[in-house]
């Protein structure tokens, strides 16, 4: 019966909502600007790859090599567009 319960995907479903309620304590704490993006930033990536691991199941077909260096690749290019607006709005070059 062990074998039946789904406990990953609550277990998942859990640090789910854990990660969801810091992100609420962070709208409700008088914090920096800085400090409350940075926690931000951290509990969404923690949370995408949370979704991608346990419930999309990224890990266990036998693609799964090909799965992640999708998703590398798809981390780089968002970082080249993200840093490049930057660089182009931001910073003046």
């Amino acid at each position: 019966m062990n074998e039946l319960f789904p406990r990953k995907q609550i277990m998942g479903f859990v640090f789910s909502l854990v990660l969801t309620s810091v992100a609420l304590v962070v709208y409700f704490l008088d914090l920096t600007f800085a400090v409350g993006i940075a926690i931000l930033i951290v509990t969404a990536f923690i949370q995408a790859a949370l979704q991608l691991v346990v419930f999309m199941h990224a890990g266990e077909t036998e693609d799964k090599a090909a799965i992640y260096t999708n998703v590398y690749f798809m981390l780089g290019i968002a970082l080249i567009t993200i840093f490049g607006t930057l660089l182009i709005f931001l910073w003046d070059m």
